[in-house]
């Protein structure tokens, strides 16, 4: 059973690096893997992926032993599971408002006797089922040690109940969502309303006092290196598109360059 970059990184007191992908490519896997990257964050909230494809991107993450992160569409408790089955590292749950939905989302996705997970012991995350043949128990062992739990913080009524929510044990970190909740200021009322940046750093202090993992999204090179100043453990930066579109404005430019054209 394969054992977690990002927790191996936490654990040593070390930052974790994510990229990001939307698209089914897995040559984005091998390549974020050959440069250095802990993981790759899987998006399914805002992109289509079917089964079968994430079944088979996952495989490539564990042939180059790369941490997936999966942001799943849905909160079904079968699917949710499903995604570790099928050989994720981890998951991100989007807009977990509330300490009551922490608490189910532990339920759904940990085995006992943190939560309430079901098992099965022939999927790619055994080995399917090479390496519980001698019994289930080191599965379940290594599913708790090695796999992680991500919520997204990402409105005024999450922010309100964070230090309680980064308290539930079996969350291992917390993700401050800084575009959802930047639309959502406007209308918070006068004594409720902070900035971005004091809604970051309340996220970030209520995960150091409970010992679990933090990070945020950047929008530039600036947003990255204000997360370091604050200690966040996971760094994501290295969107699948923004770069392509990057390599390909390099690319033309140099072609531009030496043709004169």
């Amino acid at each position: 059973m394969r054992n977690s970059k990002v927790l191996a990184k936490f654990r040593a007191g070390q930052p974790a690096m994510f990229a990001q992908l939307g698209f089914y490519m897995p040559h984005f896997v091998a390549l974020a893997s050959s440069v250095g990257y802990d993981a790759i964050w899987v998006d399914l909230e805002h992109r289509a992926f079917d089964p079968r494809e994430i079944q088979a991107l996952i495989s490539y993450f564990h042939m180059y032993d790369i941490d997936c992160m999966i942001r799943p569409s849905t909160r079904e408790k079968a699917v949710l599971y499903r995604y570790l089955e099928d050989g994720a590292a981890g998951l991100i749950i989007p807009h977990v408002n509330d300490v009551e939905s922490a608490r189910d989302l532990v339920q759904k996705v940990k085995f006992p006797p943190v939560g309430d997970r079901g098992i099965e012991g022939n999927s790619l995350e055994a080995n399917f089922g090479l390496d519980t043949a001698g019994g289930r128990s080191a599965l379940v062992e290594h599913a708790l040690r090695e796999t992680f739990l991500f919520l997204q913080i990402e409105t005024p009524q999450a922010l309100s109940q964070v230090e309680q929510i980064a308290a539930v044990k079996g969350v291992d970190g917390l993700f401050f969502g800084p575009a959802d909740f930047g639309i959502r200021i406007p209308y918070m009322t006068e004594a409720e309303r902070v900035t971005l940046d004091q809604a970051m750093v309340r996220v970030a202090n209520a995960c150091k006092a409970n010992g679990i993992m933090w990070g945020s999204m950047p929008a530039n090179i600036d947003d990255v290196r204000r997360h370091a100043e604050l200690g966040a453990n996971m760094h994501i930066w290295g969107h699948d598109l923004r770069a392509l579109r990057a390599g390909l404005a390099q690319n033309i430019k140099e072609l531009h360059d030496i043709t004169g054209s």
